[in-house]
């Protein structure tokens, strides 16, 4: 076969030496298996990412520019293009499609053939919250060069932009694509390169991740969950409305993700693109060569479920090969680290009147009456709260540690005692204000076993959108009826809020 093969950076990049041997031992490798790939590279570097006022939707609608100017009369003449994608290029080819393709009919077959993202922060990366000036100093963010706030905050745990892009996805967008001719992929590492890791910045060393991007945070099987809070009723004198009922559930269509041994976000020595050697059949980057031209061979859709579900067993295989790190180090004794599986979870919370609930208490519960004592030790890693959206929160869970594990020894020690995991999982929102004219109702959505089943899954993400009832109090506005005239007055500046008003 004949295909363009279009290589999109991450951001800030000023050289094209980012790509590392790629570029040319996959052409090399492609000529030598038959797949006939030719090459054509869409620049990204004059779009200057690290200015404030430029978004991760300038960058996709720049693309779609480059992608008619460049290539615009191949694709007329029926050739398509195969896209590889590194970090946020990933995000920004995706913003591309849902904008400019997801909206054609799935009968009109996508110019691109193949979306094969290494290490994309399709949810976004923790580190984004750390801020500009020490993102700056970071090298394994982004090859080096800080980004601007505008870049920051789609990448941002829990952005409104990457919410919206990642929701369609679940609900409609996967199928979609893949019925349009167009094969998404993600390779990712969860490889920590220890001599990029920043002592004042503990997500450059988070297990679960390649030092920058978490697995569960590339991946995009995924899930969508609502929950709707019952209407508020009068009992015992007392008005309560304390429960949390799912609405909606989605499950994205199952897509390829393979975890790519031994490697990081970037850099020359572990870096899943930048540390790939030019020769041919070469130890370092086989991994991900291999893996990118056996994504390239899919044609249909029955390879590609094929090699979705090879891809998946190599993943269990290599997390396991890997859960156990020893660093070496001269005259001290070698630290050993657990590489557990993890699962991210982001919470937003509005009400019912559309009106995001930016101050609130979210308490996760387990057992079966629901006591956040039962939660086992160490099963919350991280929690997030994104800086825009105060109404969103991200939380980061250990998914080993939730299920149960056993005793782990390294070198005739235990390096961690069995654990028996949670069982059940559950949640309570407090929102405030409690009382006043209007407020909000605690409420909860009990812990069960289906619900831990449901939400957590390993290396992947879900979407829980909780929809609270507004509580407004009837004085809030109300008609006096006067029996004299002249009409009366009356001062009701002390006035309480009395009953509720009841839908």
């Amino acid at each position: 076969m004949s295909t363009l093969l279009v290589f999109v950076h991450g951001w800030s990049v000023t050289n094209t030496n980012t790509y590392g041997g790629l570029p040319d031992r996959l052409r090399n490798e492609a000529r030598a298996a038959g797949l006939g790939i030719e090459f054509r590279h869409v620049y990204l570097g004059r779009y200057i990412s690290f200015h404030d006022e430029v978004t991760l939707a300038d960058v996709a609608r720049a693309f779609d520019a480059a992608v008619n100017d460049t290539l615009g009369t191949e694709i007329a003449a029926g050739k398509r293009f195969a896209c590889i994608t590194h970090s946020t290029g990933g995000p920004v080819v995706r913003e591309w499609w849902s904008r400019y393709r997801s909206k054609q009919s799935a009968s009109i077959e996508c110019p691109m053939s193949h979306l094969i993202m290494l290490a994309p922060a399709n949810f976004g990366s923790a580190l984004a919250q750390i801020g500009k000036a020490r993102l700056g100093r970071l090298k394994s963010w982004f090859n080096g060069v800080e980004p601007g706030t505008g870049v920051l905050d789609w990448l941002e745990l829990g952005s409104r932009s990457s919410w919206a892009l990642n929701t369609e996805w679940i609900r409609s967008g996967a199928r979609k694509m893949i019925n349009q001719g167009a094969y998404p992929f993600v390779l990712t590492g969860q490889t920590i390169d220890r001599k990029f890791y920043d002592h004042l910045n503990s997500y450059t060393g988070e297990t679960g991740s390649d030092g920058v991007v978490r697995v569960a945070a590339a991946n995009m099987n995924a899930r969508y969950i609502r929950f709707e809070q019952e209407a508020p009723r009068t009992s015992k004198g007392k008005l309560i409305a304390p429960m949390l009922e799912p609405t909606e559930v989605k499950t994205a269509p199952t897509t390829a993700m393979r975890i790519v041994r031994g490697a990081a976000h970037s850099g020359s020595d572990k870096g899943i693109m930048r540390s790939v050697y030019r020769p041919e059949n070469h130890p370092r980057g086989k991994d991900v060569t291999d893996s990118i031209l056996q994504c390239l061979a899919v044609t249909d859709k029955d390879a590609y479920k094929a090699l979705t579900a090879d891809q998946a067993q190599q993943s269990t295989a290599i997390q396991k090969e890997e859960q156990i790190e020893v660093e070496e180090r001269l005259l001290l004794r070698d630290p050993v680290f657990v590489h557990d599986r993890y699962s991210m979870v982001i919470f937003r919370i509005t009400d019912d009147q559309g009106y995001p609930v930016n101050d609130f208490d979210l308490l996760i519960t387990a057992g079966t009456e629901g006591d956040p004592n039962r939660l086992p030790s160490g099963f919350l890693v991280d929690r997030q709260q994104n800086r825009r959206s105060r109404n969103t929160v991200t939380l980061y869970f250990n998914y080993d540690v939730m299920i149960g594990t056993p005793e782990i020894r390294h070198d005739g020690r235990v390096i961690r005692d069995a654990s028996d995991g949670a069982g059940c999982l559950g949640f309570r929102i407090d929102a405030r204000p409690t009382d006043g004219f209007v407020h909000y109702l605690p409420c909860e959505a009990k812990a069960d076993a289906e619900k831990l089943k449901q939400v957590l899954q390993p290396n992947q993400t879900t979407l829980i959108d909780i929809q609270l009832s507004r509580v407004v109090h009837k004085p809030v506005f109300e008609i006096d009826k006067t029996k004299t005239s002249p009409a009366e007055t009356r001062d009701f500046k002390r006035i309480k809020p009395g009953k509720a008003v009841l839908d």
